[in-house]
């Protein structure tokens, strides 16, 4: 079961830096403020969103492993 919370905080790493590379803001100058903004106005369904959330499944299943 922790197997399966690697693949999936990798999977949504890389769809996260995919997304916030290829997405396009509605407020902004520059890529690091489209990726704030749409945070602040998507939550998870943006790129910077998808990122934190893969990077969050990845440390919570090593704290998972390690307490087993």
């Amino acid at each position: 079961m922790i197997f399966i919370l690697f693949i999936f905080g990798i999977v949504l790493t890389v769809w996260g830096l995919y997304r916030m590379k290829t997405d396009d803001g509605l407020f902004g100058k520059n890529r690091k403020t489209k990726n704030l903004f749409n945070l602040i106005l998507m939550g998870q369904a943006s790129g910077l969103g998808q990122f934190l959330s893969g990077i969050l499944c990845i440390v919570i299943g090593i704290i998972a492993f390690f307490v087993k």
